[in-house]
């Protein structure tokens, strides 16, 4: 699993490409790599972080905790993707927690290394801010979904966006394998709601499933579905 930054393809999808050979060793030098197992929490809603986290392999969840005390997941955030950023360049408590939804590896760099290459660094410092800005449009577009769109709407969306960007198995089944109570977190509902509307598509015939695993048989119908159709 170790690897240094300057070799790690992983950090051609964030905002550490921007880094000099010389900047990208001394990240090298202070990260630790580490192995997170399904269900294992990296940090809580409201903690201090003392640093980012690279995914570099498997899927995490940010979650918002509501006041109802039930969870609203905010992002599912896979490989080349980094964890903190926003609490770390903000020099504020996490705003979200972050758990692992399948088993993970990732890497740990500590804050200093990254706010002093902030400093020195301008192409970085525009890569942090175009990443931010990207997250900021994520934001708005889930909110956006959650005013106008239908729950049934939403659950299409969800299950078309884990086609897309976590693709299949070699069985035709979502490789992201999410629980229905997750899948109801996503999209802002209750989990009882969410089983009814997944046995509607099933009788139809949109989707099949094998215990908590999920297969799309008709993607076409689901996207227009989504989009209100």
């Amino acid at each position: 699993m170790e690897e240094r930054c300057e070799n790690c393809i992983v950090r051609k999808f964030n905002a550490l490409r921007a880094m000099s050979k010389e900047e990208l060793k001394a990240v090298s030098d202070s990260k630790v790599s580490r192995k997170v197992k399904k269900g294992e929490v990296i940090f809580d809603e409201g903690e201090k972080l003392n640093g980012i986290y690279c995914v570099r392999g498997g899927v995490s969840k940010l979650a918002k905790l509501s006041p109802n005390g039930k969870d609203q997941i905010v992002k599912l955030a896979s490989k080349g993707e980094v964890l903190g950023q926003r609490s770390v360049v903000a020099e504020e408590n996490s705003n979200l927690s972050a758990t692992a939804v399948s088993d993970m590896e990732m890497c740990f760099i500590p804050k200093e290394a990254i706010i002093s290459t902030l400093h020195k660094n301008p192409d970085f410092t525009y890569e942090v801010l175009r990443h931010m800005a990207h997250d900021l449009k994520e934001a708005d577009d889930v909110i956006v979904n959650m005013s106008q769109k239908t729950v049934k709407e939403r659950i299409a969306e969800a299950l078309i966006y884990m086609k897309n960007n976590f693709g299949e198995d070699k069985e035709g089944y979502l490789a992201l394998v999410l629980s229905r109570e997750d899948i109801a977190n996503v999209v802002g509902t209750a989990t009882e709601s969410c089983i009814r509307i997944l046995s509607e598509f099933k009788k139809k015939g949109l989707i099949k499933t094998s215990g908590k695993r999920m297969a799309i048989l008709e993607a076409r119908k689901l996207q227009d579905l989504a989009d209100g159709f």
